[in-house]
């Protein structure tokens, strides 16, 4: 599902922040340098791997600007899996290891 040779960065706007099991996931709206924004969904692990990295239902909210990187989705569609997120204040938060894929 997820093209483990490439990392990509993006920057965007979160539209929601998802707390759910089994998955977790981020909906980041992404302005590329030319055509239209874009809604990238990206996936995280369970709630409870994600609460023993730092992470709470609070962490990041709608409207927050976040940096992250991802591992695409090989379908090229916009999404992929969270690796690390950095908010605007310039916390790391990590969202999954590379051989950690849901």
């Amino acid at each position: 599902m997820f093209d483990g040779s490439k990392q990509l960065t993006l920057t965007g706007t979160v539209r929601v922040f998802q707390w759910t099991n089994p998955h977790s996931y981020i909906q980041l709206v992404v302005k590329p340098e030319s055509g239209p924004q874009q809604e990238w969904s990206l996936e995280m692990g369970a709630n409870v791997y994600l609460y023993n990295l730092g992470w709470r239902p609070s962490t990041v909210k709608a409207g927050d600007t976040l940096t992250v990187t991802v591992v695409p989705l090989r379908s090229g569609a916009p999404g992929g899996l969270l690796v690390e997120a950095k908010t605007a204040d310039g916390k790391s938060l990590v969202g999954s290891s590379a051989g950690d894929r849901p």
